[in-house]
């Protein structure tokens, strides 16, 4: 991250101790989120005015259902409105609302997506990498004109001798057939060739992002029409975008916002067994270069970046979160929604259980920057909110700094009405404002932190409430709940 620290609970409850300096402004503007650049929204498509003033409009119980797994999943949305991910080692989900989800195919259920042995349809792949190999990794899906096309990795674990190849089918759970070569690595120093994920820049062109640890992330351009679209237009590795290392990056996904006009390259660091965390860069350009808000290389300085969320607890909550990441992003209407897998902690540090699936919803703050909401999509929406209504005990939390392993953990604080922020003795150490619609600027000692405010559901609680989410400039996010007693 931009400075690499170890946060633990106790260090968490440093940062808010008395006699440190914490001033919360919380600006919402009228209609619109004003960027960076002034005059366009970075969140222009979400209409604040849309909810009535007086009232603010809370997301109901989604009733979740049972969680779903997918190891690394990719988001598609089909043609008849279905969302799917496909996830390694053969993982399906689906659902119609982002919220509810099914599993169409477990781990190892390689027969929902290939009428005939898949060793055989990949015959291409296991000649260049050996026969070791027991699944793909990290499948993405594109539909090009009428054809599906499932761009796959093969590889294993500790190896750089990959592959990623593409294989076609018509319809979205294929079957597929048909593999033809991307890009393969070697072993001998270039990137590795896994992860692969596609986008398309506002010019029209076609890329290719991927890589994982080693050399690390790349771009290679793509014919984006004709008969050859979505095949590479020159040979080679491409170009290096993000400096790979022991401790990532891997599963990039790049993402344009024309609001910031600025695309977006996510990737995940540390370990997914343990310490795995989500990181931003931006470009105003999809080959880069790309820079974190300290002003950092990507390209040059393998722990740059943003960090969105890592492990994390609240104090109280039933439950902590571990190893968050390998996401992708689903933009529709204007809205931006995170899809990654997490598992679960397990004592003081430990992490136990398999990659569950979830969904959460990116907003932008007033600089162009992405601020991940600290709960689960329920069909929360932006909305005007009032100094009264947010005056509430909060839990505010500090995610860790670079590959952490430790678990953020959260303080209590009240929002007084007249902007004293005060700790459990009713002391003030600090102060808060609300001035207009939901921009959030938070000041902590010489961090500043600037996100939204927005209603969520909290479903580890089953209540639903008010939650911030922001970054500072040094690389930190907080994260905030509606405290309940």
């Amino acid at each position: 991250m931009f400075c690499y620290h170890k946060t633990s609970a106790s260090n968490n409850e440093k940062f808010f101790r008395k006699g440190i300096f914490l001033s919360i402004t919380l600006l919402i503007a009228t209609t619109v989120l004003t960027s960076c650049k002034g005059g366009t929204s970075v969140n222009s498509e979400i209409r604040s005015s849309e909810f009535n003033n007086n009232e603010v409009v809370y997301p109901s119980n989604p009733a979740f259902g049972n969680n779903v797994t997918a190891h690394d999943p990719s988001i598609f949305k089909d043609d008849d409105g279905t969302y799917y991910t496909f996830g390694s080692h053969f993982a399906v989900t689906k659902s119609i609302n982002l919220m509810q989800w099914t599993q169409v195919a477990n781990d190892g259920g390689a027969n929902v997506l290939y009428a005939r042995n898949w060793r055989t349809v990949l015959a291409d792949a296991f000649a260049h990498v050996g026969e070791r190999p027991g699944s793909t990794w990290a499948p993405c899906v594109h539909k090009f004109g009428e054809k599906y096309y499932m761009y796959y990795s093969l590889s294993t674990f500790g190896s750089s001798v990959s592959y990623i190849g593409r294989v076609e089918g018509d319809s979205v759970l294929g079957p597929y057939d048909n593999s033809v070569e991307i890009v393969k690595s070697d072993g001998r120093g270039g990137p590795n060739a896994i992860d692969p994920e596609l986008f398309f820049s506002k010019d029209g062109r076609l890329w290719l992002v991927y890589g994982s640890f080693f050399a690390g992330i790349y771009i290679k351009e793509l014919y984006a029409s004709g008969e050859n679209i979505g095949l590479p237009k020159e040979d080679g590795y491409g170009k290096l975008l993000w400096q790979g290392g022991d401790q990532g990056p891997e599963g990039p996904f790049i993402f344009y916002n024309p609001n910031t006009d600025y695309f977006y390259l996510m990737a995940s660091h540390g370990s997914l067994s343990t310490n795995y965390n989500m990181r931003v860069a931006r470009s105003k350009n999809p080959d880069g270069p790309y820079t974190d808000p300290r002003g950092m290389s990507a390209e040059n300085y393998r722990n740059s970046g943003l960090k969105l969320a890592g492990n994390y607890q609240f104090q109280g909550y039933p439950i902590g979160y571990a190893a968050l990441g390998h996401n992708s992003i689903l933009r529709e209407d204007g809205k931006y929604y995170v899809v990654y897998h997490s598992r679960y902690r397990s004592g003081a540090s430990g992490v136990t259980g398999y990659h569950n699936q979830f969904v959460n919803q990116m907003f932008f703050n007033k600089n162009g920057w992405p601020v991940l909401a600290p709960n689960r999509y329920a069909g929360e929406e932006l909305q005007v909110i009032t100094m009264a209504q947010a005056s509430k005990d909060y839990d505010v939390l500090i995610h860790t700094g670079g590959d952490s392993e430790g678990f953020a953990t959260s303080v209590t604080y009240k929002f007084s009405q007249n902007g004293d922020l005060l700790d459990a003795e009713e002391d003030a150490i600090g102060t808060w404002s609300i001035n207009e619609d939901y921009y959030v600027t938070i000041k902590i000692g010489l961090n500043t932190y600037e996100g939204v405010i927005i209603p969520q559901w909290n479903n580890d609680l089953q209540r639903a409430g008010l939650s911030i989410t922001a970054y500072s400039r040094n690389g930190l996010s907080l994260w905030a709940n509606e405290h309940f007693r």
